[in-house]
């Protein structure tokens, strides 16, 4: 195991360089550029010179790139051109309130996954199985942004039971002011894994082993939790990776929504500000977040299934 993840470790340097290297040239792909931004159209040749050399934009894109890798490699991800401040400082304040709203929404997914995934499993054909079923359907072709507008209108706008933005103080603080997100990102994402421990729920179920812990005598609830839940989570746990990878680099719409202060909100401003560094700190932390979930899910299985191996 301790083999596996230090390999895993390693792949993860190549794919951060190129995630380093298409954030850096895409960026600069996109019309306009930081210093019209800051002066307007009206920026006389003179004072748009001098704000490039303040910022080293005159320098050749080779040498740019150069820098900021080097940079990133000691922790430096440079000024934000806007903020004046290090691009570090900026994302270390924005990056709590990303994290506790993923994982605020996948805890809330889990407690919403098992129980309905396993009554319909045990309800199959049933009318249980059917109303999980059309629940699955309709929140799977509901948007992300139309839930959270919704949510923010009816218990928050009307109802006042929940803060129209922002992240709260404390931990209660956040938990209550970031319910209404959490739970349109549950539901955007749920749908997916219901349906996918359900099936396999019902797949397990009919297996050898299964039959044979019944004839042994041990009792209905200790059969489905130690036998089937557990031998059906395996493909939930990669449905479930895949959203959560999603979520951290999909969270802009709903944050931009309830005004959350996170990596979400801060991208877009940075987009339209063309604060290159930003851009780039943004991307690569998202980049490693994701890198990392995707060590935790195969780090799972093993956890999930003894009979997993990493050579």
């Amino acid at each position: 195991m301790t083999g596996y993840i230090l390999r895993r470790v390693a792949y993860m340097v190549p794919v951060l360089f190129l995630i380093t290297l298409f954030t850096f040239f895409l960026v600069r792909l996109v019309p306009g550029d930081p210093v019209t931004a800051m002066l307007g159209p009206r920026g006389t040749p003179e004072r748009r010179a001098a704000m490039e050399k303040a910022m080293k934009l005159d320098r050749p894109i080779w040498e740019q790139y150069v820098a900021f890798v080097t940079g990133a490699a000691r922790g430096d991800l440079g000024d934000s051109l806007w903020k004046k401040q290090p691009v570090t400082r900026v994302l270390a304040d924005r990056i709590p309130p990303t994290l506790f709203l993923v994982f605020y929404a996948l805890v809330m997914t889990i407690i919403l996954t098992l129980p309905l995934a396993g009554w319909a499993a045990l309800n199959k054909g049933r009318w249980p199985d059917q109303f999980v079923r059309v629940f699955t359907v309709v929140s799977l072709a509901m948007p992300v942004y139309w839930i959270g507008l919704m949510l923010l209108q009816l218990f928050a706008v009307k109802r006042k039971l929940f803060p129209v933005s922002g992240w709260g103080e404390g931990f209660l603080g956040h938990l209550h002011a970031l319910f209404l997100p959490a739970l349109g990102l549950t539901l955007a994402i749920a749908s997916l894994t219901i349906r996918s421990l359900r099936n396999a729920m019902l797949e397990t179920m009919g297996q050898d082993f299964v039959r044979t812990a019944r004839a042994k005598g041990i009792g209905e609830r200790a059969v489905f939790t130690g036998h089937v839940l557990r031998n059906s989570a395996l493909s939930t746990v990669t449905i479930l990776g895949i959203n959560l990878a999603f979520l951290i680099g999909g969270t802009t719409i709903t944050e931009t929504i309830f005004a959350i202060p996170g990596l979400g909100q801060l991208i877009v401003t940075a987009v339209f500000q063309r604060d290159y560094p930003v851009i780039q700190g943004v991307t690569l932390t998202i980049g490693i977040m994701v890198l990392l979930i995707n060590l935790v899910v195969d780090l799972t299985y093993a956890m999930l299934d003894p009979r997993v191996s990493y050579t």
